[in-house]
């Protein structure tokens, strides 16, 4: 990769979002929206002495997985229109490569998802009083992760989309079950043996769990750095394997 045309293509990427005012919304306002939701739906639920409230628990992991999806689904529509526009095409042409444009995609969209934390986990804290023994530094940390996860795993789905519409198909597919068996619904040690392994070869389930450390922990723990760890690999390999499969232009 080449750091000028790197940081070349992350200002290009940047200057298009700014421009693009339901994308931003999308970014920052629904994440709030939806928590506002969820603490609504847990406000009157009891909670036990000395255990953490319904909110503070749900909350907490929701500031990873709404971060994912939106990513996942504004970069794969996204990168699917430069490609049938022609952009990508003409874009190639100059000395910009796979991993330039790719790579520029996931700084320029954790940039973007470092606002979107930010904001939402302000919310969560500061107006619905969420309570988590680690910093909201570490969760703010953690949810950009969270979020450049959904971008890598955008671009990677996205060069086997020929349209929008196959592009939200690859939804179900790929972000539903990571969400359904992270450890939201039921813990991951409680399932069943091959459900346990299918959430172990998912790496949103370690990002939930580096979540769900820092809400325990008031210091960062090894488990935790082990799954942000495992989370940045993953972010790496798709981003690799999006630029091996990247088409020029929709057939």
């Amino acid at each position: 990769m080449n750091p000028r045309i790197l940081v070349a293509t992350t200002g290009r990427i940047l200057r298009q979002l700014r421009h693009d005012r339901r994308t931003i919304a999308l970014l920052v306002v629904v994440p709030a929206a939806l928590l506002t939701l969820v603490y609504f739906m847990y406000a009157d639920q009891p909670t036990p002495p000395g255990q953490p409230t319904t909110f503070d628990r749900i909350a907490l992991v929701m500031l990873g997985i709404f971060p994912f999806v939106i990513m996942f689904l504004v970069t794969s529509i996204a990168m699917l229109r430069e490609r049938t526009s022609g952009t990508l095409e003409r874009l190639l042409t100059t000395p910009l490569g796979k991993l330039d444009l790719l790579f520029g995609y996931g700084i320029a969209f954790g940039l973007a998802a470092a606002v979107q934390a930010a904001v939402a986990a302000g919310v969560a804290y500061w107006v619905f009083d969420l309570d988590t023994a680690g910093s909201i530094g570490l969760v703010i940390g953690i949810a950009v992760i969270d979020a450049v996860l959904g971008v890598a795993l955008g671009l990677l789905c996205s060069a086997f989309a020929r349209t929008e519409f196959q592009a939200v198909q690859f939804l179900p597919v790929v972000v539903v079950p990571q969400l359904l068996l992270c450890g939201l619904f039921v813990a991951r040690d409680q399932m069943a043996g091959w459900l346990q392994a299918l959430s172990d070869a998912f790496p949103l389930s370690y990002a939930i769990e580096a979540l769900q450390e820092v809400g325990a922990h008031a210091e960062p723990t090894g488990r935790m750095w082990r799954d942000v760890t495992v989370v940045l690999g993953a972010v790496v390999l798709a981003l690799v394997l999006a630029a091996a499969t990247l088409r020029r232009r929709s057939g």
